[in-house]
């Protein structure tokens, strides 16, 4: 597994080594011992998958402490463009974002620690999308920002006036507009 690090700490992409002959592929796509020495100790306790088409963007998430999670994404189908964006109060990149295309034929994954809100608009005509989480699920822990926030200066590679999105994610404040709950 080769280790790419990004513009902000932390958040890295892991790009597995793919073996290829007349059959197909094969790859391993976690394994806890390599991915501890390449980024650290995480114990991930869920996995969750979505189906979504084209234009769906889904974001910006997280979940507010103690039920902070951070995640392994990756998209088994189609391809998705994945954004982590840091909302640390103090932090030197704080409102800073980083970036990642997806797809399943890169078959990279993308590392989000806690304290970062995350995103992902679909550009495939559908795509599968999978991530771990080193935390449950919390429905009281919600939070979000507005994924049309232009003043993130997020270039989705796309018309954000063709985004489908949640009536959830319609409604999330923008990031001037928001109160950090990560010290």
């Amino acid at each position: 597994m080769n280790l790419i690090k990004t513009d902000i700490e932390g958040v890295v992409i892991l790009e597995p080594r793919v073996f290829t002959d007349a059959r197909g592929y094969f790859f391993e796509n976690y394994n806890k011992r390599a991915f501890e020495e390449l980024v650290g100790p995480v114990d991930f306790v869920q996995d969750n998958e979505s189906c979504s088409s084209r234009g769906v963007m889904r974001g910006l998430h997280f979940q507010r402490p103690p039920h902070a999670q951070a995640k392994l994404v990756r998209c088994v189908r189609g391809s998705v463009l994945d954004v982590a964006v840091d909302i640390r109060k103090g932090s030197p990149t704080y409102g800073k974002h980083v970036s990642c295309l997806l797809t399943e034929h890169n078959h990279r994954q993308f590392f989000i620690p806690r304290g970062f809100a995350h995103g992902f608009a679909v550009l495939s005509d559908t795509a599968v999308f999978q991530y771990k989480c080193d935390n449950y699920y919390c429905p009281e822990a919600d939070g979000g920002i507005s994924i049309l926030d232009s003043s993130l200066g997020i270039n989705w590679q796309f018309e954000l006036s063709e985004a489908i999105l949640s009536e959830k994610d319609k409604h999330h404040p923008l990031f001037a507009n928001f109160d950090s709950p990560f010290e």
